[in-house]
């Protein structure tokens, strides 16, 4: 089958990487279609990157003769389904749909010629969407949220999985969204399906009981949702307080610029600092220099990143929003608090530093939350249980 992404690699989204490859190592043979190029060159990317980057099909790097001619065959082969998709794509996306047609007509000729069948999307339902519409194919998505949840009748939930063969949420709350989106006669089509990490590469790191200064690090995209800058507002009150912490900002994003130019006007240069997009072997450094993981977020799906730090023994503290209590169980493996609240993170920040049997015990008991609800591999054999029962 067809695997279609909207960036493959991404740093913001590894755990793609990893269910394709966990995929084929359980026998499924999968050819992966990238709507857009790698997000970075490949000399930054790990080797498991590289050996994924030169194998998959890039869509918006494909040559014009190829998708001159993918558009002259599909017209010729598929008259009716490509005129019905063309005016379909811009009936629900204006002008946007043309691209969104160019892209789904280029990924079912590269389908097609490759003997593909079924497609499976993450990130690029609307394409997915569109091939399903023009060639014989069959769909399956997962949903990952927050985004399509806040307006589903603009992300036009409900026709996708009613156009798919099967649809996966990562969380339960996703569940219950895509539920109240298609109404109860599309219920059977869902399926929940967790991702996970591997529990022997993000093994415990040693444990520090006087960290100075005490080490805190934030992974993802430097966007609006992910409200950094009330974990730069925490971060001002801690320092005020004359407590001894430095914070590792890891990603990149829209909000670059504004984030540095608040860490300047609070004086925090020395107690912030910006890593930037890191690979994962990068990445797995800093998470063995952290004493603790915090996220910000206004919303989220099922971060993978906790499930990294958990995994890792780093004690964890995240806004209680959507998906994230069903990785953190507040007060037993990690620490829950209210979204948009900078005086609770900083609170929280203080209970870790002070308290480091807190932190211990805290760190040990997520990792068994890892261990029982999101080790990869088994959560990938049930993902894997899913395609084979629906596919038949």
């Amino acid at each position: 089958m067809a695997y279609l992404l909207s960036q493959y690699p991404a740093v913001n989204h590894v755990f793609m990487l990893r269910e394709v490859c966990a995929l084929r190592q359980l026998g499924f043979d999968i050819q992966v279609a990238s709507i857009r190029n790698p997000d970075r060159d490949i000399a930054s990317m790990t080797a498991a990157e590289q050996q994924e980057a030169r194998s998959t099909y890039y869509v918006k790097s494909a040559s014009w003769f190829h998708l001159a001619l993918a558009h002259v065959h599909t017209l010729i082969s598929r008259p009716d389904d490509y005129v019905g998709g063309l005016a379909g794509a811009l009936r629900d996306n204006s002008l946007y749909g043309l691209f969104y047609f160019g892209e789904a007509v280029a990924v079912g000729y590269w389908m097609r010629h490759r003997g593909l069948t079924h497609l499976h999307t993450h990130y690029a339902s609307t394409v997915g969407l569109l091939v399903r519409r023009i060639f014989p194919v069959t769909l399956s998505v997962t949903f990952h949220g927050s985004a399509e949840f806040l307006n589903p009748d603009a992300f036009r939930l409900a026709e996708k999985v009613r156009a798919s063969l099967f649809c996966c949420a990562i969380s339960q709350y996703g569940l219950s969204q895509l539920m109240c989106a298609c109404g109860y006669q599309e219920w059977q089509k869902l399926e929940f399906t967790s991702m996970g990490v591997d529990p022997d590469r993000f093994a415990p790191r040693p444990f520090r009981a006087k960290p100075a200064p005490f080490q805190i690090i934030s992974v993802g995209q430097l966007a609006p949702v992910k409200g950094l800058h009330i974990l730069i507002a925490a971060m001002a009150a801690s320092v005020q307080e004359g407590r001894h912490v430095c914070l590792r900002i890891v990603g990149e994003g829209p909000e670059r610029t504004a984030l540095g130019q608040n860490v300047a006007k609070r004086g925090l240069a020395e107690q912030v600092s910006f890593e930037g997009a890191v690979n994962q072997d990068r990445l797995l450094e800093l998470y063995r220099e952290s004493d603790a993981l915090v996220m910000s977020s206004f919303a989220e799906g099922l971060p993978v990143v906790l499930m990294e730090a958990m995994s890792m023994e780093i004690p964890c503290v995240a806004p209680w929003v959507n998906g994230i209590p069903e990785i953190i169980s507040h007060e037993s493996d990690g620490l829950l608090v209210p979204p948009g609240d900078a005086q609770a993170l900083a609170g929280a920040f203080a209970r870790l530093l002070d308290d480091p049997e807190l932190r211990r015990s805290l760190g040990q008991r997520a990792r068994l939350k890892i261990l029982e609800k999101f080790d990869l591999r088994r959560n990938t054999e049930r993902l894997a249980e899913v395609f084979r029962r629906r596919l038949q």
